[in-house]
Parts: C-alpha cells; structure tokens; sequence
C-alpha cells in the first residue's frame, strides 16, 4: 500500500507545482501592467498658455503660476491648440543622464533670463479651456 502512496506522489506533486507556476507568472504581469486607460503613477494636471517649444515637436506650457513645462506627445496633437489656454495631464518625462547633464548647463545660463523650466511632461490628455491666452 505504501508504494502505492509513493508512486502517487511522485507524480501528484510536479503536476502540482507545475499548475501553480502559470497561475504566479500571470499574477506578477497584472500587477507590472496598469489598466488599459489609467492615468500614470504620477500624473500632473497643469493649466496655461501652449506654446511653441524651442526644438521640433517640443512645445512648452507656462502655467498660471508662472512656471514653466516642457511638453511632448506622441498620443495627443499638441499644435492645434498653439495659443491656446489648455489643461493637460500627464506624466514626468524619463530622461538619460546626458540630457540631465545638458539641462543643467542650460539651466544655469537661463537663470539670469529667469525663464527656466520647471518639469518636462509626456502629455496624456489635452483639454481646450479657451482660444486665447489673455485672462
């Protein structure tokens, strides 16, 4: 009877293991995913004037608290709204280190024009607020 048992186990116990293994990988990918629509981690929602950026396809936000965004999409058509007031939502944008190194330098020489930028921001979600940018 006791080998009846132990052939038993040996062949219930890696059927087993092995049923949980895809149930561990499928728990671990939904919790890396987010949710399909779901705002990002650290969205930022800032409204101001749209403008144009300094490069191509950067385009740059000054908020109504007079700081200054650097913006860049590749899922919402930023230069429509070019003198716009727009509320945009989105999230920091990742930069490399040469970028940050680059930024530094030239937010040292913009320190004297006071015009520095406050963040950079994948844009996300654009709202028109008004055509104009007076208040």
């Amino acid at each position: 009877m006791s080998h009846k048992i132990a052939k038993l186990l040996y062949w219930l116990l890696p059927i087993v293991c092995l049923s949980l293994f895809p149930t561990t990988l499928i728990a671990q990918a939904a919790q890396e995913k987010p949710e399909k629509g779901a705002k990002p981690a650290h969205a930022q929602t800032v409204t101001g004037c749209l403008q144009k950026g300094d490069e191509a396809g950067e385009f740059s936000l000054t908020a109504e608290d007079g700081k200054t965004y650097g913006l860049r999409s590749t899922s919402v058509k930023l230069d429509p709204h070019l003198g716009h007031k727009v509320t945009v939502t989105g999230s920091a944008a990742h930069e490399s280190k040469a970028e940050k190194a680059e930024e530094k330098k030239e937010g040292q020489v913009e320190k004297a024009s006071s015009k520095a930028e406050y963040a950079d921001l994948d844009v996300t979600s654009l709202k028109m607020v008004s055509e104009t940018c007076s208040k």
